[in-house]
């Protein structure tokens, strides 16, 4: 494994990516110190240029963009995060459970999964938020909820070839019950595709969050990176496009990159199936 990560380190996909999220999580714990201004101020002039004091502009609304930007930034990246774990806990625990108990358990759970890979899950997310206007976390835990199908098919493809591995033999003529061996074996060493699948996870969110937002389906006082450009283009022929517009565009697009280009990495260096195992 150690050895694995050791050439993780020198594959460019891996660089980059690990750059790029790197760089934005150091611009989102440096935040409280970059923000001058409240993000939900709408005290300022609107459609003020950029300067010194503000340093974006300001907004239609008046308030300050830059502050906006950071704000939008932390709230798309944690839907994402969030979405990403608990789709991350699904996955693990159906693919293992699937894998380890076969039969009709394996049986219902994968068929269960197929359907929800035939499903548009945008179409749903976007129902629901339209009708029913659940909040951010409740939005996550829908899109997990859909999403942990994909994960979760790897996770019990791998499983299924470690079932027949000495210790888990032992370990189970010793005694151990099925939970022991699940979480005590099973789960630590298929590490590598949780990376792999929450990776993935996180990407497909944050794109997710930012269409919903552009498409104002979230609570418009809530700041995000796809509500940022929604507004910025009802003002496409002022002068706001490199300072408004460009921006939240930018930051979605490095977002995107670097869970993309690990994903990729990550899937390159430990899925089985391109490894030829």
């Amino acid at each position: 494994m150690a050895a694995e990560f050791r050439r993780l380190k020198t594959d460019p996909w891996f660089v980059i990516g690990g750059g790029l999220a790197l760089m934005l999580a150091l611009l989102l714990l440096f935040a409280p110190w970059l923000m001058a201004h409240d993000p939900h101020e709408m005290s300022f002039p609107p459609l003020t240029p950029p300067s010194a004091t503000h340093w974006l502009g300001v907004n239609d609304g008046g308030m300050d963009i830059w502050a906006e930007l950071l704000t939008g930034l932390g709230n798309t990246l944690a839907f994402g995060l969030i979405t990403g774990l608990l789709g991350l806990a699904l996955a693990a625990a159906i693919g293992l459970s699937s894998a380890w108990f076969r039969g009709i358990t394996d049986g219902v759970l994968m068929r269960l999964a197929d359907l929800l890979l035939a499903v548009p899950a945008v179409m749903i997310l976007i129902l629901l938020a339209a009708f029913f206007q659940p909040g951010p976390a409740a939005l996550a835990l829908i899109l997990a909820l859909l999403a942990w199908p994909s994960g979760a098919k790897v996770i019990r493809a791998q499983a299924l070839t470690l079932q027949g591995r000495g210790h888990l033999l032992a370990a189970r003529q010793m005694g151990a019950g099925s939970s022991y061996i699940i979480v005590r074996h099973l789960l630590p060493e298929l590490f590598p595709l949780y990376l792999i699948s929450f990776a993935a996870l996180v990407r497909m969110a944050v794109f997710m969050e930012a269409s919903l937002s552009f498409l104002g389906l979230f609570d418009p006082g809530r700041k995000s990176l796809g509500m940022m450009i929604r507004q910025a283009l009802n003002y496409y022929y002022l002068e706001v496009w490199w300072h408004w517009l460009l921006p939240p565009i930018l930051l979605l697009t490095l977002l995107v990159m670097a869970f993309t280009f690990l994903a990729v990495s990550l899937e390159k260096f430990f899925d089985p199936r391109l490894r030829g195992v």
